[in-house]
C-alpha cells in the first residue's frame, strides 16, 4: 500500500518559517545541490499533497533563468507528480492539479487505495496537523537546522493525541543539519 511521507525542513526550536514566511534560516551546505535533495524526494513519489497557501505559493514555481539545468529539472520532475491540493475555497485551477474540498480522510483513504508509489505531503502547517490528527502520517522525514529563530510557524501545532515514532534512519551533514527519518507506530484504539 502507498505511504504518506511528510519531508519538512525545521529549525531547532520547531518552526517552518518565520514570522513573515521567511525561509532565510535555511542552512546551506554548498557541497550539496538543492536539485539532489529535491530529486530524491521526488523518486520515491508519484503524488504530492499541498494545502492550498502552499500550492499557490510552490505548487507552480519554476526556477529563474539564473537556475541551474539541474535544478530546473528537479522542478520539472516535480511537477510531472500528480497534485492534490486540499481547499475549502477554491475549487480548479487551469493545472493538472486535482482540487479536494470535501471529507480530507475520505478522500485521502481513497487515493491511498489506488495503485502508485508513495505520496508526499509537502504541507502547509495546517494541512499537517490535520493529517497527524488522523493518523494518515506514515513516515515523519525531517531536515532539523541548527538555528534558533524564536518565532514563526510553528511545524507542530494543535496535534490532539500522542505521536508515537521510531526511528529509522538519521544523518547528519558538515552545516549541522540533521534528517530524522521516523516511522508512525500505529497503535489499536
Amino acid at each position: 500500500m502507498r505511504k504518506i511521507i511528510l519531508t519538512v525542513a525545521t529549525t531547532l526550536d520547531g518552526f517552518i518559517e518565520g514570522p513573515h514566511g521567511e525561509l532565510d534560516w535555511l542552512v546551506k551546505d554548498p557541497s550539496v545541490d538543492f536539485a539532489d535533495i529535491l530529486n530524491e524526494i521526488l523518486l520515491e513519489v508519484d503524488a504530492i499533497f499541498y494545502g492550498r497557501v502552499s500550492y499557490e505559493l510552490w505548487g507552480n514555481y519554476r526556477p529563474g533563468p539564473e537556475a541551474s539545468d539541474r535544478l530546473k529539472a528537479a522542478y520539472e520532475l516535480q511537477h510531472s507528480k500528480q497534485k492534490y491540493v486540499f481547499s475549502r475555497t477554491t475549487g480548479n485551477d487551469d493545472t493538472q492539479a486535482i482540487f479536494l474540498n470535501g471529507d480530507l480522510e475520505k478522500n485521502v483513504r481513497q487515493i491511498l487505495k489506488e495503485r502508485g508509489k508513495n505520496i508526499w505531503l509537502y504541507g502547509g502547517a495546517n494541512l499537517l496537523t490535520q493529517f497527524i490528527n488522523l493518523g494518515l502520517v506514515d513516515i515523519y522525514r525531517m531536515a532539523v537546522h541548527p538555528v534558533l529563530i524564536g518565532a514563526g510557524k510553528p511545524l507542530f501545532q494543535n496535534v490532539q493525541q500522542q505521536v508515537n515514532l521510531r526511528l529509522e534512519k538519521a544523518t547528519t551533514s558538515a552545516t549541522g543539519v540533521v534528517v530524522m527519518s521516523y516511522n508512525f507506530i500505529k497503535t489499536n484504539p
